[in-house]
């Protein structure tokens, strides 16, 4: 596995130091797979439709909120 190094504003990582027992890296790394299998579906939706890029990026938009809003409910 490859290492990644990124940097978060000084406040957020004084809000994140309050939740120790969280493995950051797997939050980073979950939405960072979740952002490329939304962008992978933009990909094929405009290879196979007249959509333009940007409205398929919308579409993706509202795809995120939708799953956000769902899981904010569980």
């Amino acid at each position: 596995m490859t290492n990644i190094t990124f940097s978060v504003p000084r406040e957020l990582h004084i809000k994140m130091r309050k939740f120790q027992e969280i493995k950051w890296s797997v939050i980073a790394r979950n939405a960072i797979e979740q952002r490329i299998k939304n962008l992978e579906i933009i990909e094929r939706i405009v290879s196979k439709s007249k959509l333009t890029k940007k409205d398929a990026e919308e579409i993706a938009k509202k795809i995120d909120s939708g799953v956000a809003k769902n899981l904010r409910l569980k």
